[in-house]
């Protein structure tokens, strides 16, 4: 059934809740999802005018040569939640352009396009999108997940943690919340569901 209205849904979450994870589920169920920290990267390593803000806001070490010097940026970013805004400020105006370019082309053919981004309250940007989709998991689980797969500190994910907003406060925001402290099957099942949902719809 096609909808009347076109949806933009994003798929948001702290540090280790899966919901890169949860994300990629749905595309396994044939939805388009753009993912907004991949499109940072592409903008940061690739858009000259980027690259400058960034090298004139944070030194020339931002840049080895061609490419991003992402341990150096990381240190900078993550241990001042200022120059998180700045990063931010620099790369949000230009992601949601191409968020906003990609998503027309997909409305074309779909109904429905999902946008994986970890700072969508924090960027206060929740009205760019018609439902919010939370994933959360308890913060023991979600820091032995990262430190296991993206070879993060725990140091690093508390530190990164604290610049973004509390889960309860998230929850009080979202359209849909779904908890992933089980097993990834567990977590596709609720995928599956979301995506029966608004197919459904």
């Amino acid at each position: 059934m096609s909808h009347t209205k076109k949806l933009l849904i994003a798929i948001t979450g702290g540090i280790g809740s899966g919901k890169s994870t949860f994300a990629n589920f749905l595309v396994e169920q044939g939805h388009p999802v753009l993912f907004a920290d991949d499109i940072s990267k592409e903008i940061l390593a690739n858009d000259p005018d980027i690259r400058n803000e960034i090298i004139k806001e944070f030194g020339a070490d931002s840049y080895n040569g061609k490419n991003v010097n992402k341990k150096f940026l990381a240190d900078k970013i993550f241990s001042n939640p200022n120059k998180l805004k700045i990063i931010n400020a620099i790369l949000h105006s230009r992601v949601r352009i191409i968020i906003d370019s990609i998503s027309k082309e997909y409305f074309k053919i779909k109904d429905i396009v999902f946008v994986e981004a970890a700072i969508i309250y924090e960027s206060k940007i929740e009205n760019m999108y018609d439902f919010v989709v939370l994933i959360v998991a308890d913060e023991k689980l979600r820091i032995k997940r990262i430190t296991k797969s993206k070879k993060i500190s725990e140091k690093d994910f508390i530190s990164r943690s604290r610049n973004q907003l509390d889960d309860e406060v998230k929850k009080k925001k979202a359209d849909f919340i779904f908890v992933n402290n089980g097993s990834k099957s567990e977590l596709k099942q609720k995928a599956i569901l979301l995506s029966n949902l608004f197919k459904a719809s």
